[in-house]
């Protein structure tokens, strides 16, 4: 939500894979982005687009080497000023304290099943 990419990547290991379902919000293709450049070019195209991108997750799981966050996204268009809401979900891998995997859904349901869960 600070925007401070390079914080965001000392959490994640250089090697890290992202699969990132923010294109299909916007009707496109989800995306796998690798490594921080992979990570940086993500939140960079974002940026460019969005005056706003608000993330908050109101439900977080602890599975020690995993993490599943369920909650809401809200964006605003930079241009359009069109503002849009969805519901949002996260697993995260983590090994030696750094994020291996981020996978990102639009459907808590899948986020779980994904993490081996049920609701």
């Amino acid at each position: 939500n600070r925007r401070d990419i390079d914080a965001l990547l000392e959490e994640l290991d250089p090697e890290v894979e992202w699969h990132d379902v923010f294109h299909q919000m916007l009707g496109g293709e989800a995306s796998v982005y690798r490594g921080h450049d992979g990570v940086r070019e993500l939140f960079q195209a974002r940026y460019e687009v969005l005056a706003e991108l608000h993330g908050e997750y109101s439900d977080i799981r602890d599975l020690d080497d995993q993490l599943v966050g369920i909650g809401q996204i809200r964006t605003r268009g930079e241009g359009s000023g069109a503002v849009t809401e969805s519901a949002l979900a996260v697993v995260v891998d983590f090994k030696n304290g750094k994020a291996i995997r981020v996978r990102t859904y639009l459907d808590p349901k899948e986020a779980l099943e994904a993490a081996g869960l049920e609701e």
